[in-house]
């Protein structure tokens, strides 16, 4: 497919972090200093509140909002998608550019000329998933836990621009760090692992009666401070990414959603209307 105008312009190489079920206020809680740096942290709303919708509508190019009154949602996207032109060094770049497809990575790639990519750390997001569209690579990492890994995998065209979404997984259930026992992690049915163990209870087509007993608060306050020090634990791994980017690389870091400490009964993310549900962290800007 012969390329847009638009190509000639466009020549930063753009990272999409997704910090899975990082709400914001865990993040500002870690006083992260190198994901700070990259500009002015904004809390913004994710547009789901689990891991595989809230994708869906990042690779349609619509990042966190930031809730706006008296304002058209249509209007909104327009101004949203027209970020883009900053993020990726473009000026001709619109929300129609993007239609009838709506997935930035196959816009990316057919229009602009992108190598695009993307890793992933939760298996609802794996590359047999309706997710995996417009990319020259999709991969499911090893483990659920290791952005360190990623940054090990990272590699950049020096005759295109490259796109990457990394979808990380330690600020996720159980919040552990890649060199944290399993035998260590907290556990819950359902929670880790939810779709090797979802049915595990099932017999003869009938869910048993078996209730997991829910965390007390100690246990919560545990569990809230896990993701906090995840979030610090990738600070360091994102200073290391930082020093072996490109110039002209545009990093936007978020959340897909957030996730619930026990506020109002509720705990995790998915079946869930809570406002610290939908709260995420938001902060981007240009290296060199």
């Amino acid at each position: 497919m012969a390329q847009s105008p638009t190509a000639r312009k466009a020549h930063n190489n753009y990272l999409l972090i997704i910090l899975d079920s990082c709400r914001y206020d865990s993040f500002v809680r870690a006083r992260p200093k190198v994901m700070r740096s990259l500009g002015k942290l904004e809390k913004r709303w994710s547009y789901a509140s689990w891991t595989s919708p809230s994708h869906y509508n990042l690779l349609m190019g619509l990042l966190p909002h930031t809730n706006p009154k008296h304002v058209y949602a249509s209007e909104y996207y327009k101004h949203d998608i027209l970020r883009y032109n900053e993020r990726l060094g473009a000026d001709d770049i619109s929300f129609r550019s993007l239609v009838p497809r709506l997935n930035l990575p196959t816009f990316l790639k057919d229009s602009l000329g992108y190598k695009t990519h993307a890793m992933v750390s939760l298996p609802v997001l794996n590359p047999k998933t309706p997710l995996n569209t417009g990319f020259d690579s999709y991969r499911l990492m090893e483990k659920h836990n290791d952005m360190r890994a990623m940054v090990h995998e990272l590699r950049f065209s020096e005759e295109q621009p490259t796109f990457y979404i990394l979808n990380v997984g330690e600020t996720h259930y159980p919040y552990a760090l890649p060199h944290e026992p399993p035998d260590e992690w907290p556990r819950i049915s359902g929670v880790h692992g939810v779709f090797k163990h979802l049915d595990d209870e099932v017999v003869g087509g009938k869910l048993l009666k078996k209730k997991d007993k829910f965390f007390d608060d100690k246990k919560l306050a545990e569990l809230h401070a896990r993701q906090i020090k995840t979030v610090k634990y990738i600070d360091n791994v994102v200073e290391e990414m930082f020093d072996l980017l490109p110039k002209n690389t545009y990093v936007t870091i978020t959340a897909d959603h957030g996730e619930l400490f026990g506020e109002d009964g509720y705990f995790g993310h998915g079946p869930i209307c809570h406002e610290k549900v939908f709260e995420v962290p938001f902060v981007e800007g240009k290296l060199r």
